[in-house]
């Protein structure tokens, strides 16, 4: 008999402690080698979150907020995947057409890019934490693929980076339901807030800081 699926722990979003000037949204590794119809790794349910992550995209934007896409890549003689294959097959080098974001995101040349990210974590070997730093960024609002890789990853080692972590459920995706509960219901405890698309658009983060010369 299948066991029940547990719910995630819920919390009231930290609304006064979010501004338009500190809080920063993260789309995680949407790339044609995890999104895509057919593709190596395709994650069930992500070609559905695109439009869920324009929303996010849309509401980032409209406060003036960072949108920032990360993209894992690998060299192409498999020198950086460490034991990593000894779990997944090869997927994401540099040069092929897997490392590129999926159609259907709202993708601006202004936009941030994280790319080279070698492993599931988007902190690991990037310059993430200091793009965030340099921006004064509080907030985190996490979404993409996979729930329990990378994203879930990266939520880790973001918290933990005493960053506040907000994701969307409904803007992630994982291999299984089984996955996608197991990977919320661990954030959820004490490392994110855990969400819905809903509840984030309508939140008003209060006005940008003031620059001062």
């Amino acid at each position: 008999m299948a066991s029940p699926v547990v719910e995630p722990l819920t919390r009231p979003l930290p609304r006064e402690r979010m501004h338009a000037h500190d809080t920063a949204l993260l789309v995680i590794d949407m790339e044609r080698d995890f999104v895509d119809a057919g593709a190596v790794q395709e994650t069930p349910g992500a070609r559905a979150i695109v439009p869920a992550i324009n929303r996010l995209i849309a509401w980032a934007r409209m406060h003036r907020a960072p949108v920032i896409f990360t993209q894992e890549m690998h060299r192409a003689d498999h020198s950086d995947y460490g034991i990593e294959l000894e779990f997944d097959p090869v997927h994401c080098l540099e040069g092929t057409p897997g490392c590129e974001l999926t159609d259907g995101l709202d993708v601006q040349p202004h936009d941030c890019r994280i790319r080279h990210k070698r492993r599931y974590d988007s902190f690991m070997g990037t310059d993430l934490d200091l793009l965030l730093r340099s921006k004064r960024i509080a907030n985190l609002v996490c979404c993409g693929v996979t729930t329990h890789c990378c994203v879930m990853s990266t939520v880790y080692t973001a918290r933990n980076l005493d960053y506040r972590v907000i994701v969307p459920r409904d803007a992630v995706a994982a291999v299984s339901d089984a996955h996608q509960a197991a990977a919320l219901l661990c954030m959820s405890d004490v490392f994110a807030y855990v969400t819905d698309v809903d509840a984030i658009t309508r939140l008003r983060p209060k006005e940008t800081r003031t620059e001062t010369a």
